[in-house]
C-alpha cells in the first residue's frame, strides 16, 4: 500500500475512534439543535437516537404539565368549598354521608355556639343549596348592561361583606372565607347566637332565626319582616325543612 493510501487510512481511523468515543458524551447537546457545537453534526447521532432525544423531551413536558394540574387541583381541594350540591338535598343523612366534612362543621358548629345540626342545614340549604361558591345574580340596566350583583352574599350562607368582616374581627378567625363549610357554619353559629341574644330567639327556632338572619338583628326587631309575605313563606319553609332534617338525623344516628 502507498504511502498516501496508508495517510489516508489512518486519518479516517481516527476520525471513526473519535466519533464513536464522543457521541455518547454528547448526545444531549444534538436533542437542541442550536446548542450543537459548529464542528459536530446531527449525522453523528443515528435517527433512532435522535427520534429517542425528542420522544423523552416531550415525555418530561408532559410530565412538569401533569404535574402543575395535580398541584393545581390539591390546592384547590384544600383551599375552597364544594362547588356543586349534594345529590340529595332532601336526605340529610344522605347529604352527611356523601360529605363526612359538612358532619364535622355541623357538629363542631353545634359545640361552640349551641345551633343545632337540623337548623344550620336547613338554612344553608335556603341560602345556597350548599354550594360553596354561590353568589346572588347579576343587576342589568336596560336589559343588558351589567351593573354589578343584587348584594355582596357569598358563599355557603351568603354573608354579607360588612357582616363577615365583623365576624372575623369579633372571633379572631381573620382567615375564614365563606367558601370553606367549617367557616360558613361557624358564621352561621356566631350570627345565630348573637340573634339570640339580642332578639331573644331560640337556637332552636329554624323559622324566627331565619328572618332575623335574612333582615338583620335590628331589621328583625322593627318587625321589617311582617310586610314581607314573601319572606314569612321562606321562613316557614326553613322551618319545614329543619323538623324534616332533624327526624331524618335521628333514625340515621347522626345526632
Amino acid at each position: 500500500m502507498s504511502n498516501l493510501g496508508a495517510e489516508i487510512l489512518q486519518k479516517q481511523s481516527v476520525r471513526l475512534r473519535f466519533t464513536v468515543r464522543q457521541v455518547d458524551n454528547f448526545k444531549h447537546i444534538f436533542c437542541n439543535p442550536r446548542e450543537m457545537l459548529p464542528h459536530f453534526k446531527r449525522d453523528f447521532l443515528s435517527w433512532r437516537d435522535w427520534l429517542s432525544c425528542q420522544k423523552n423531551q416531550k415525555a418530561e413536558a408532559m410530565s412538569r404539565i401533569i404535574s402543575a394540574l395535580a398541584l393545581l387541583l390539591a390546592l384547590a381541594a384544600c383551599g375552597g368549598g364544594y362547588n356543586s350540591p349534594p345529590r340529595d338535598l332532601d336526605n340529610a343523612c344522605s347529604i352527611v354521608t356523601e360529605r363526612p366534612k359538612y358532619l364535622r362543621a355541623f357538629q363542631d358548629t353545634e359545640r361552640r355556639w349551641g345551633v343545632p345540626i337540623h337548623v344550620q342545614m336547613a338554612t344553608i340549604h335556603q341560602e345556597s343549596r350548599f354550594i360553596g361558591n354561590a353568589r346572588t345574580p347579576q343587576k342589568y340596566t336596560l336589559g343588558v348592561i351589567p351593573m354589578g350583583r343584587v348584594s355582596s352574599a357569598y358563599g355557603y350562607g351568603q354573608a354579607l361583606d360588612g357582616t363577615w368582616e365583623d365576624y372575623k374581627k369579633d372571633t379572631g378567625r381573620r382567615r375564614a372565607r365563606r367558601d370553606k363549610i367549617e367557616d360558613a357554619t361557624d358564621f352561621m353559629g356566631w350570627y345565630m347566637t348573637r340573634s339570640f341574644q339580642r332578639n331573644g330567639i331560640p337556637l332552636t327556632d329554624a323559622r324566627n332565626q331565619y328572618l332575623a338572619y335574612h333582615e338583620g338583628h335590628a331589621g328583625y326587631a322593627r318587625g321589617t319582616w311582617k310586610s314581607k309575605a314573601w319572606l314569612v313563606d321562606v321562613s316557614q319553609r326553613v322551618a319545614a325543612r329543619a323538623q324534616l332534617y332533624q327526624g331524618q338525623l335521628a333514625r340515621c344516628r347522626y345526632r
